[in-house]
Formats: structure tokens, sequence, C-alpha cells
């Protein structure tokens, strides 16, 4: 099998934003811009990483058409968890947070309409990504496993557990292990939900989802590693997003631990180890090794 990567990326990105879309537009106006804030928050852009990890996972079990959902439903939940996403980044950009101005290139939530409802837009964020996949029509037992992981992903053993981890460690020396553990639970908890969330929709059996999880780890952390060289060696421009940031806040980074020099070559590294977490597979692993290489050798 020959993956043409070029064609898949744009096609699932096209579904992805067709996805979210109707999802923006089911949120109902009020008397308050709560869903305006909503929508500006969801279709802001990005590269949506997540969903397309849930959609070249969900084709890893591909050789199991009997056990696959119907895609409208892999389209669902895959919208599910890139709520969950924008949900992290509104709240993250608070001042109260990481105090960001922006974000993908636009001005943060917050700064277009206020804290208190970019807060709220979070909330209400978070709240829809479990109305989503409570409505998906699978199997309950898959169903549960979706929202067990997604909840996981998102609370204090996940997303939460590692932004507290990280506003805690302002100005504070972190060894390397002590970064890792607070980058797999900030960034690469949802990650690894995402690959997860493919797996079970593709009806992969726990065995081929368990030999994921180590992927899935190297690759969370290889997004970050990348994430802290683009933040050093980038400009705002380039990035979307402030440059330098964490530098001016002493936020420890793999970028302050090892140098530049240091923290590329521990991301070539961690693309080595990801890569060779897929040998497991063959030829119908190649969309997820696009996306690993895609995710390492991004310039912004």
């Amino acid at each position: 099998m020959t993956v043409d990567w070029k064609h898949w990326h744009e096609e699932h990105l096209r579904r992805i934003e067709e996805q979210l879309h109707q999802i923006a537009e089911s949120f109902s106006p009020n008397i308050s811009e709560l869903p305006r804030a909503m929508q500006y928050a969801l279709m802001a852009g990005g590269k949506r990483i997540r969903p397309l990890l849930v959609y070249a996972t969900y084709e890893l079990g591909s050789q199991l058409p009997q056990l696959q959902q119907a895609i409208e439903q892999v389209d669902q939940a895959a919208g599910a968890i890139e709520l969950m996403h924008t949900y992290s980044l509104v709240h993250d950009d608070l001042p109260t947070m990481d105090n960001d101005d922006f974000r993908r290139g636009k001005p943060t939530t917050h700064k277009v309409f206020d804290e208190a409802t970019a807060l709220l837009v979070g909330d209400a964020l978070q709240a829809e990504s479990f109305y989503i996949l409570s409505r998906l029509e699978i199997p309950a037992q898959i169903k549960i496993l979706l929202i067990k992981e997604l909840a996981m992903a998102a609370g204090v053993q996940g997303m939460v557990g590692g932004q507290a981890f990280d506003l805690g460690s302002v100005g504070k020396p972190l060894n390397q292990d002590a970064l890792e553990q607070m980058h797999l639970l900030k960034t690469g908890a949802l990650l690894k939900c995402a690959i997860q969330s493919g797996a079970l929709l593709g009806g992969l059996t726990s065995s081929q989802q368990l030999l994921l999880v180590d992927f899935a780890a190297a690759l969370g952390l290889g997004f970050q590693v990348v994430d802290d060289i683009l933040d050093a060696t980038q400009d705002s421009a380039t990035l979307g997003k402030t440059a330098g940031k964490d530098l001016e806040a002493e936020k420890p980074t793999y970028v302050s631990l090892l140098g530049v020099s240091g923290a590329k070559a521990y991301s070539e590294q961690l693309l080595d180890k990801a890569l060779t977490c897929l040998e497991n597979w063959g030829v119908e692993a190649e969309l997820l090794r696009a996306i690993t290489q895609w995710v390492f050798k991004r310039n912004k």
C-alpha cells in the first residue's frame, strides 16, 4: 500500500474542519456572547494533530472492517477531542495561567471578549466534548471507554495535572525526568487519548492498543521538545503566538535544560523511538509514520 500523505492530509483536514463547523453551528445563539466566543475559539485554525491521529489510528485497524465504526462516528469522536484541546488552550492563555495575547496568529479569546467569557468558553467546550461522545451511535462498551480515556486525559492525571505541575515549576530547576513527567501529562495525555480513541474505533485488540502506548509517549514528548525549540528559535509572526514567553517567565524547558543543540539531538532520539514503536506494523502504519515525521519536522 502506497500512502499519498499530502492527499490524505488535505482530505482529513477538510473532514475535521467540516465537522468542527457543524459543531460550531450547533452552539445556539442566546442573549450572551458565549456561543460566538466558542465559535471564535474553535474555528481559529491550527494543525488539528489530535483529530488526524484519531483518523490515522482508526485506519490502522482496516484489516478488521467488521469491527470498524462508521466514518461519521469517527468524525464526531475526532471533533470531541479537538474541542477538549481548544478548551485547554483557551484556559492556558488566561492571565492567571500562561497569560498569552496571541494564539494561532490571532488574539486569544480573552483578548477579543473578556476573561470571564473565556473561562466560560473553556468550561462549555469541555462539557460539549463529552456530550458529543455520549451521543455516538456505537456499542456502549466502546463509548464508555472513549469517555473514560478523554476524562483521564483532561483531568488531574492528564492536562490539568500537567498545567498545575507547570505553574508550580516556574523559576525552579527541573531535571529531565521531572520535565518529561510534566509534559507527558500536559501535552502527551491528550495525544495518547487521540491514538487510543482511534484504536478503539478501529477495532484494535487490547494487546495492539498496548503496543501504541510507548509510541504515544515518544510522540507526546517529541511534540513538546520541538515546541520548545521553536519557541527559542522562531519569531512570533512565524509561530502565531508570542515567542520566548517560557524563557521570560522562567519556565523550565528542554532548551533551558539541554540547550538548543541538545534539545534537537533529543528530538531525533524521540523520533527514532516513535518510529521503532511502529515496527510491529507494516505498511498499514504508514499514516502514523507520516504524521510522526510531520510533527517532528514542523517549523511552526
